[in-house]
């Protein structure tokens, strides 16, 4: 059945699954939010936050319309990936990770009203972020990847 651009299909289940793991074991691991346990002191935290916006916290509080825009972006990706053409690997796995984030935090979205997130590097005072916003990353580098010129395969 999903034979077509079979690495889209593994990508995205395996990152939607580690996805939700890892936010379930904050979840689990953390007493309240805000709690944190530092892996290396200063430099890179698992710390647990909730955001109500998108990446970084842009947009806080429209979770009302970032869940539908999360299903929407989820649900176009996956027809496109069964109705659409074969997809080069680089493509497959650029939409399988973007696939996965969307999902993974359209999820949250949808049964908490907000997204779990966890990864902390305090070394850059960059904003608290989770694998599935690791993971729409990874896809936009791969879709960069996928649009430069790859000598074909001699027969």
């Amino acid at each position: 059945m999903f034979k077509k651009n079979r690495w889209f299909w593994i990508v995205a289940v395996i990152g939607l699954i580690l996805d939700q793991v890892t936010k379930y074991i904050t979840v689990q691991s953390f007493e309240q939010i805000g709690d944190t346990f530092p892996i290396i002191p200063g430099v890179f935290h698992f710390t647990y936050v909730i955001n109500t916006g998108a990446a970084f916290s842009a947009f806080r509080g429209g979770v009302g319309w970032l869940k539908w825009l999360s299903l929407l972006v989820s649900l176009g990706l996956m027809a496109f990936a069964y109705f659409g053409p074969h997809l080069n690997r680089w493509e497959q796995l650029a939409y399988g990770f973007i696939l996965a984030g969307a999902f993974g935090n359209g999820i949250d979205r949808f049964l908490f009203g907000y997204v779990v997130d966890f990864l902390d590097f305090r070394l850059i005072n960059f904003p608290v972020f989770n694998l599935a916003d690791v993971f729409i990353n990874i896809g936009i580098i791969c879709l960069l990847i996928s649009t430069f010129p790859h000598k074909s395969r001699v027969p």
